[in-house]
Order: C-alpha cells, then sequence, then structure tokens
C-alpha cells in the first residue's frame, strides 16, 4: 500500500478486568470487536494479549491498522512511564515503547477517560456541546474533559482526575474512608467505582457480591443492597457536584459498567442540586452512546483520519 498507508485504526481499552480491541474503517464504521479477560497483574502477559488482538484483528480484517490504547492512568512528562493507574502493574512502565516494539510501529497512548470524552463529544452523547466531562465508573474511577472537541490534558496530564479527589462533604461514618491505592484514604474511587459498591456492601451485610449482583438484588427488593445502592447514588452525586463547582460542564458523560445503572440518570440530578453552587443546574447528564466501550472507539480515534501508523 503507497507510503505504508494504515486504511483502518484498531483502538485497545486496557480495562482492570477486561481488555477490549475495535477496528473501525476511515468513516469511524466498527469492523470488528475482541474481548478477552485481562491478565492482572502480569505486565509481560498484558502485552502479549495486546499483540494477539491487533494481529487476529488485522488478520480478520485483512488489512493493517493504526493502534491507540487507552489506559487506567497517564503518561508522566518527566519520565515517560506510566503513573497513576489502577491498573498497577502498569506504573513505572515505558507502555508506549514496549507496545510499538511488540507491534512494531508507533502506537499512541492516552488515559482511557479522555478516550471515553473524546469518542463521546466526537459523535456521541456530547456532540455539538462546548465543554464535555466523561466519568468512567467501572473497576476504578477516571475522567476526562474535551473542550471544544479537542482533549484537556494538562500539563501534569491528569486533567480531570476527579477520582482521587476525596469524597466532598463527607458523613461521620464515611470518614476516614477506605484505603485507596494511591496511598491516601477516603478517594472518590473509594466510594463510586464498581469496586467501592462491592466493599461497602461487604462491609455492612458480609455478602461477598459483585456491583452488577448488588445492582439487580436492589431493583428485586433486598434491603441490603438498596441501603447500599441508595449510598452510592449519593456518593456519586456529592462528588460530580464538586466537578460541576469546578469546571461547570455543559454535560456530564457516564461510561463504565456502573453507567448501565438506569435509576442513576433520573436520581443523580435532583441529589446533586443542594451541592452545587448555583440557583439552578442546567449541566446534562447522559450515558455514553457508544455504551460502556465507548473508551475503546475513542481510541481509535487517536489516529486523524490520514495516518499511517508507521
Amino acid at each position: 500500500m503507497a507510503g505504508g498507508e494504515r486504511p483502518i485504526r484498531i483502538g485497545i481499552d486496557l480495562g482492570g478486568t477486561k481488555t477490549e480491541a475495535i477496528a473501525i474503517d476511515r468513516d469511524g464504521r466498527e469492523l470488528v470487536r475482541r474481548r478477552v479477560p485481562t491478565p492482572a497483574g502480569d505486565y509481560d502477559a498484558q502485552l502479549a494479549a495486546v499483540r494477539a488482538l491487533v494481529q487476529d484483528i488485522e488478520a480478520e480484517v485483512g488489512a493493517p491498522g493504526t493502534v491507540g490504547v487507552g489506559i487506567p492512568g497517564t503518561m508522566s512528562a518527566a519520565t515517560g512511564l506510566i503513573k497513576n493507574a489502577n491498573s498497577t502493574w502498569l506504573i513505572g512502565r515505558p507502555l508506549d515503547q514496549d507496545l510499538s516494539r511488540v507491534l512494531e510501529r508507533p502506537v499512541r497512548v492516552m488515559n482511557d477517560a479522555n478516550c471515553l470524552a473524546v469518542s463521546e463529544a466526537t459523535d456521541g452523547a456530547g456532540a455539538g456541546q462546548a465543554v464535555v466531562f466523561a466519568a468512567i465508573l467501572g473497576t476504578g474511577v477516571g475522567g476526562g474533559i474535551v473542550v471544544d472537541g479537542r482533549p484537556l490534558a494538562g500539563i501534569n496530564g491528569i486533567a480531570g482526575e476527579w477520582g482521587h479527589n476525596p469524597l466532598p462533604w463527607p458523613r461521620d461514618e464515611e470518614r476516614p474512608g477506605p484505603v485507596c491505592y494511591c496511598g491516601h484514604s477516603g478517594c472518590i474511587e473509594t466510594f463510586c467505582s464498581g469496586t467501592g459498591l462491592a466493599l461497602d456492601h461487604r462491609t455492612v451485610t458480609g455478602r461477598d457480591w459483585r456491583g452488577e449482583k448488588i445492582v439487580a438484588a436492589a431493583a428485586e427488593g433486598d434491603e441490603g443492597a438498596a441501603e447500599a445502592v441508595a449510598r452510592y447514588v449519593d456518593r456519586l452525586a456529592r462528588g460530580l457536584a464538586a466537578v460541576i463547582n469546578l469546571l461547570d460542564p455543559d454535560i456530564i458523560v457516564l461510561g463504565g459498567g456502573m453507567s448501565n445503572v438506569d435509576r442513576l440518570y433520573a436520581e443523580l440530578p435532583l441529589i446533586w442540586q443542594p451541592w452545587v453552587f448555583s440557583d439552578r443546574v442546567d449541566t446534562k447528564l447522559a450515558k455514553a452512546v457508544h455504551g460502556d466501550s465507548s473508551g475503546v472507539r475513542g481510541a481509535a480515534w487517536l489516529w486523524p483520519r490520514d495516518a499511517t501508523g508507521g
């Protein structure tokens, strides 16, 4: 192919429990999607999993692709190594260089919440909005910001990292809060992730259930589960109220596994109102149009249409 042009773009999302990949064409049409369990704790196995996904996709499509990767962390401008990742086996690693080596092409790496924000601001729930805040509610809690169609990374590469601020307006029983992998206690992530919901429910009831089971049981009238979900919604509302007070976005888009809890979209705007420093709140709240995998699509869009990827 002339000039080394790559006709497809491949996006990879390195989630805490799953690694997902898609291929899209020049017009953003999805060609193929793959999902495999994340080899948690094993960096070399993570590299191998990405390589296998890319090879399988290119074999099925019959064409080479550029590769963009969304990660639950960010690249340090000072060291070129991954920092702030709740997938802790990535921390301190030159992930972009290692992936470029195993894939034999340049690779672009960006925070997964920024990828979500790019995807939804381009042609999703935030299309046409000036300021989009995208929150990932999954194994961890992340955030990404897009202003006038462009991601805002910040000078330290941490713009949107609301998950590692303390839970706002904590109640007595919420202090000091669970210990976070970052070394602090009471981070929003420890309360508002799916992991945080499971921990809170287990602490109160003694039942070791995953978030999905808790939500389903709450909908069926289980008292302990219902109380856990109510606490979760209240805490998430306070966390997002702090985002509105600081950023005042046009829209907040939710992604990740917990974004599939339908009651969030009716209840959160009612609960966050008293915590927002305004007489009324016009910020919209929406579920990611492209689903809980929107971030992987944004990773593919890290390369423009005319890119060759090496």
